[in-house]
C-alpha cells in the first residue's frame, strides 16, 4: 500500500479534487509547507493525514513525507491538480512489482498546462539530465515513486527546488533502473508558485542548477 506525499502551499482550491481521486490502496499524505488558505485543515477533513513542515522549500517539504511515511513505496505529486491520482498506480506499480526502482511521470501536455518559458526551460534541464546521467528520460516528472529507505539511503541535501534533480541524479550513480511513463498534465487549479511567473521558473531553474554544478 503506497503513501502518496503531496506537498502542500495554499491549496485549498485543488485539495478536494486531488484527494477525492486517490486509488484504492494509496494513502495521502499532505505536508503542508506553511499554507495560508486553510489547507492543513481541508486536508484533515478529507481524511488525509497531515504533517507540517515550517521550513519552506519544495524539498523540505517532499523530505518531511519520507521521513513521516510508513509504508515501503512512497509517491510524490503536485498537489495542484495539475496531475491526475488516477495515473499513480502506472507510475507506482513497476516498483510496487520490483520491476523498477524509481519511476517518473513523464508529462503528456494539455492545452494551456505550461507557458512557454517553463516549457523551454524543461527542456533543457532534462537534456542536462540525461547527459549528466544516462538515463533517457523525456521529463523531469513530478509524479514519481520509489521505495521509502532506498531513497532515505540516497541522502538527497537539497532542500529547495533542485529535490527532484538531485533525486534522479543520485539514483543514476547508484545504479538504480529508471523508467517513465506518460501521464497527462493539465492546467493547474489557481496559480503556479513555479512555472507561473518568470520569476518562479527562474528560481527553481536557479535550484537545479546549483545541484548539477
Amino acid at each position: 500500500m503506497p503513501t502518496v506525499i503531496l506537498p502542500v502551499l495554499d491549496e485549498a482550491q485543488a485539495l478536494p479534487w486531488v484527494l477525492s481521486r486517490m486509488p484504492p490502496g494509496y494513502r495521502p499524505l499532505v505536508v503542508d509547507n506553511g499554507s495560508s488558505d486553510g489547507s492543513a485543515q481541508i486536508a484533515a477533513a478529507l481524511g488525509a493525514r497531515v504533517v507540517h513542515e515550517p521550513c519552506r522549500g519544495f524539498g523540505a517539504a517532499c523530505f518531511a513525507g519520507l521521513l513521516a511515511a510508513r509504508d515501503d513505496v512512497v509517491c510524490f505529486m503536485d498537489c495542484d491538480a495539475s496531475l491526475d491520482p488516477q495515473d499513480l498506480p502506472r507510475v507506482a506499480g513497476p516498483v510496487v512489482t520490483g520491476d523498477a526502482d524509481l519511476m517518473l511521470g513523464a508529462r503528456r501536455l494539455q492545452r494551456g498546462s505550461m507557458p512557454p518559458h517553463a516549457r523551454l526551460a524543461n527542456r533543457v534541464l532534462t537534456l542536462e539530465l540525461r547527459r549528466r546521467s544516462g538515463v533517457a528520460l523525456r521529463d523531469l516528472g513530478p509524479m514519481r515513486a520509489a521505495r521509502r529507505d532506498a531513497l532515505l539511503d540516497l541522502q538527497i541535501a537539497d532542500r529547495r527546488f533542485g529535490w527532484p534533480l538531485e533525486m534522479v541524479l543520485l539514483a543514476a550513480t547508484a545504479g538504480w533502473r529508471i523508467g517513465e511513463v506518460d501521464v497527462p498534465y493539465s492546467a493547474r487549479a489557481g496559480r503556479s508558485k513555479v512555472t507561473g511567473t518568470l520569476r518562479g521558473t527562474a528560481r527553481a531553474v536557479r535550484d537545479m542548477a546549483a545541484v548539477l554544478a
